[in-house]
């Protein structure tokens, strides 16, 4: 293989193996054994473990960036469902890693770089996700309710991969009901955000994501 190719390659087994197992139990000797090459060649091309779990976690985020690329065609309720089960693919895919990228790295001296990798992702989410309401200088209400709710879908997969014990399809359309709920919150508060909770609901229609908030909200039992 050519150099480059070859990095490639350990990355991408690093990336599996961390993908199952947290990056602390991973050693340069199984990295090795699964790429089919020897230890020495390891640190041929990479300084060190420290060095190969960040080039991981690179193209972990830049594969979770494009998890939130979507069309901007139809219902946005039925746009953020899309994106909140690829969202939660990549979170299932690639369990402890998710977690240590979410939580800063455990490698010693990394997290700084670390903290940039996945602020890149909150920023190529919060991107998207005003391009598809057609804002391009957000007011800072809109940036917030952004902000919350991508730290929200964070929170929520780390609470779910410990232990899994709610069905992440719930999870997926409840994450896109916050949303909408985060948005008519701020609505009642500020007449710009106002007009983007009417745009946002314009096109949904009467069984979409949005309609069906407020049929579980009418559902609920009245007090005795």
């Amino acid at each position: 293989m050519g150099v480059e190719e070859r990095r490639e390659q350990l990355i991408g087994v690093a990336l599996d193996l961390f993908s199952h197992r947290s990056p602390e139990d991973v050693s340069i000797d199984e990295i090795a054994e699964a790429a089919g090459i020897s230890r020495p060649l390891v640190y041929h091309y990479f300084p060190g473990k420290q060095q190969l779990y960040e080039a991981a976690l690179r193209r972990a985020a830049d594969e979770l960036s494009a998890r939130f690329v979507e069309p901007h065609e139809g219902p946005l309720g039925a746009r953020l469902l899309r994106v909140m089960e690829r969202f939660f693919d990549f979170v299932d895919e690639h369990g402890p890693g998710f977690s240590a990228l979410m939580r800063g790295g455990p490698v010693t001296g990394s997290k700084s770089r670390t903290g940039a990798l996945i602020d890149g992702v909150r920023q190529a989410a919060h991107d998207q996700i005003l391009a598809h309401l057609g804002v391009a200088d957000p007011p800072p209400r809109l940036t917030l309710v952004v902000r919350s709710w991508i730290s929200l879908a964070e929170t929520t997969a780390l609470l779910w991969l410990d232990g899994r014990q709610m069905p992440r399809e719930e999870l997926e359309r409840q994450l896109v009901h916050d949303f909408a709920a985060l948005a008519a919150v701020s609505a009642a508060y500020d007449e710009t955000m106002a007009d983007v909770l009417r745009r946002m609901l314009a096109d949904e229609p009467e069984n979409g994501m949005f309609a069906e908030l407020v049929a579980r909200l009418m559902e609920l039992p009245q007090p005795v």
